[in-house]
């Protein structure tokens, strides 16, 4: 049978040293047959014992010898050379491939070999445009530029909704963008239609998708047939994708197609226009006609073969209740949704593999237990990293998932607001040493208990919303137990630079440590909002503003969610669904079940004690939050004794005032990526 989903590669055994020797090994080549028996490198000797054709193959070939023979000491080993194979649907992953811990079936590129699992597919016969209807809407200035090629011929049939960005064009490996006006930034909202008395806090706007512009430019769009909006339309941690409906430029007026949005539209917030061929008007831009199924390019540079691709499958690899199986040192691009999907089993691995250029997220595991994501490159990802989700909540039982030594940059490229690098859910998950970067909103998301964030650096995040948090969670007192420890975060401003947060924890959220964390430039740097039993400890703060951040509102503004979690704790003897005062959340965590003893609205239990900080301001405490918090040996004032503050090294000196407080000195060498087997060089 010849290759239908993903022709991979063949590699000769004395050519690879590898640190473990399986038990069998299996090989696939983009010249073999899946009628083969793969255990041999080549088929010259006998081609019915040469490389496998496909990945599917090379798996139904391991299952036959588990299933027969059973798995052999030392596990099975797939090897895979260089190359750039296409993926068309994807692999899936069952129990009976699984390995153990001690026999692990391990999918692998040969070491110093790039090995490419494109979900897109390379787009050609790019001409000059000449279709009428697109010759009439492109500008004079950039209709000799733009090129149209028919995706079809490329086997793209399926297009997506235009809001829902899973159709994307790369160009040489590089991200390129849909037409858009303004080309960088945003405009905003001059004026509303209707004010109908609606305000969210006191802030007034209009529950009614109809609002005035100020600019000339939205009168050459009535010609657009699915032309939309991108907005940040009441705050701007909420965005938003709205087809417009109508133009109205004789009132300077854009209607949008209901259902308007959740939070109404006001004057002054943000938007930009998007998916318009009037718009196609620089290098870099593209337009898909749907109907015709033709895509409008203007290429950075002459498009020679295989330099333009568009996303086409869905997803890479499947895991559905597998254990003991690793996919290390692949690359992964151009899929449409979350490339690797792991439910239930254990021990899955992915490592030292890149997921670059993807419409959806990179990682996802939920359920199952110890899955890891470790030494791998994410970047120019649609939406998010990592995501981790597994444990019990109900009986503390952790999963034990961890995302280690990646990094990850420019992810969030189309949902903008809540995509993370890394989220943790469920029970006793772990986010370690991770380099965080260039992102629009938040860096690590948590819910839930006794998860561990330690070690990461994170920068350059936040860059699109204020009323944000490089590492965030909220809005529930039941999940405690978490701790974010020995992070180093920088360089957090918040969009326009008016400001975010870098550790916050929303809405009366309950609890976690913030403990030996290196903070620099970091508006709002520890945020308590409202929440109990948390502490601020041992942490270094450098030009924050402010650097210590607690308030009471559940006893002001947010009341509304504490009545809630009250009236449940008083009706059902739970909170958010957890029976909090009996074991083991009462053992686990003492101070829970007295909750509704204590004044549960106001801020308790909070430490603030043996930290650092130098330049910027110290906090911003409201006082009816002040007596619920203790402060000791916070050191705020004269020459902390930093080693070389100038220089950026925020070590201390052993005569640093800090030490005779007990302060422990951060340690940048426990900070961010570091070579491993999974990641053989930094970067």
């Amino acid at each position: 049978m010849k290759p239908t989903l993903l022709a991979l590669a063949v590699v000769l055994v004395s050519a690879v040293s590898f640190a473990q020797t399986p038990g069998a090994r299996f090989y696939v080549a983009p010249n073999g047959d899946d009628s083969a028996s793969g255990v041999n490198p080549a088929a010259d000797a006998a081609p019915q014992d040469g490389p496998l054709a496909t990945l599917d193959g090379t798996r139904a070939a391991v299952r036959r010898l588990i299933e027969t023979t059973g798995l052999p000491q030392g596990g099975v080993e797939v090897l895979v050379r260089g190359g750039v194979y296409p993926v068309n649907a994807a692999v899936r992953f069952e129990a009976a491939d699984a390995g153990r811990a001690d026999a692990p079936v391990v999918y692998r590129a040969v070491p110093g070999e790039t090995v490419i699992l494109s979900g897109g597919r390379t787009v050609g016969g790019f001409v000059p445009v000449s279709d009428p209807d697109a010759l009439a809407r492109l500008v004079p200035d950039a209709a000799p530029h733009v090129l149209q090629a028919d995706l079809r011929a490329a086997g793209i049939t399926e297009y997506g909704a235009a809001d829902d960005g899973t159709l994307q064009v790369y160009f040489r490996g590089r991200p390129m963008t849909l037409s858009r006006w303004p080309d960088e930034g945003f405009v905003k909202i001059a004026g509303l239609v209707e004010k109908d008395g609606h305000q969210i806090h006191g802030i007034p706007g209009s529950t009614t998708g109809k609002f005035h512009y100020e600019e000339d430019r939205p009168a050459r769009w009535t010609k657009e047939r699915d032309a939309w909006l991108h907005g940040y339309w009441f705050w701007d941690w909420s965005d938003q994708r709205k087809k417009i409906a109508a133009i109205l430029p004789e009132s300077k007026t854009i209607e949008l197609t209901p259902p308007y949005h959740t939070y109404g539209y006001r004057v002054g917030q943000w938007y930009y226009a998007f998916n318009l061929l009037c718009e196609l008007d620089r290098p870099g831009e593209w337009f898909v006609d749907r109907e015709k199924g033709l895509l409008f390019f203007w290429p950075p540079d002459t498009p020679g073969e295989g330099d333009v691709m568009v996303s086409k499958a869905d997803t890479a690899a499947v895991f559905a209740d597998a254990s003991h199986v690793t996919l290390r040192g692949l690359v992964f691009e151009g899929f449409r949704g979350t490339v690797v999907s792991v439910s239930g089993g254990a021990g899955v691995r992915v490592s030292g593999c890149t997921f670059r250029n993807g419409s959806g997220g990179a990682v996802s595991a939920e359920g199952g237990a110890g899955h890891t994501v470790a030494g791998c490159d994410i970047h120019g990802m649609g939406r998010n990293g990592i995501r981790l989700s597994g444990g019990d909540r109900t009986t503390l039982t952790p999963a034990g998932h961890a995302a280690e030594n990646n990094h990850i940059w420019d992810y969030g490229r189309w949902s903008r607001m809540y995509q993370t690098a890394i989220s943790l859910d469920g029970v006793g998950n772990r986010a370690l040493r991770n380099l965080i970067h260039d992102a629009p909103h938040m860096a690590v998301g948590f819910g839930g208990n006794d998860h561990l964030i330690e070690g990461n650096e994170i920068h350059r995040v936040c860059l699109e919303s204020n009323d944000a948090g490089a590492i965030y969670a909220g809005r529930n007192w039941t999940m405690r137990g978490n701790v974010i420890r020995g992070n180093y975060l920088h360089d957090i401003q918040g969009f326009e630079n008016k400001g975010c947060v870098g550790v916050y924890l929303d809405d009366m959220f309950a609890s976690a440590d913030i403990v030996g964390n290196l903070f620099v430039r970091v508006t709002a740097a520890a945020f308590i909002g409202g929440g109990r039993d948390c502490a601020i400890e041992n942490n270094v703060f450098v030009d924050c503003v402010p650097a210590v951040h607690v308030d009471a509102r559940a006893l002001g503004w947010a009341h509304y969610h504490a009545d809630e979690w009250i009236a449940e704790a008083k009706e059902k003897g739970t909170l958010s669904g957890i029976a909090y005062t009996k074991p083991p959340y009462s053992e686990r965590y003492p101070e829970l079940p007295r909750i509704l003893e204590e004044d549960p609205k106001a801020p308790h239990g909070i430490r603030i004690a043996r930290n650092v900080c130098s330049g910027g301001k110290w906090d911003r405490i409201e006082e009816k939050a002040l007596p619920g918090i203790v402060f000791e040996n916070n050191l705020l004032e004269g020459d902390p004794g930093f080693v070389d503050a100038a220089a950026g090294d925020y070590r201390l000196r052993q005569d640093s005032p800090a030490l005779a407080l007990g302060i422990t000195p951060f340690d940048p060498g426990k900070v961010g990526l570091y070579p491993s087997e999974d990641r053989p060089a930094a970067p």
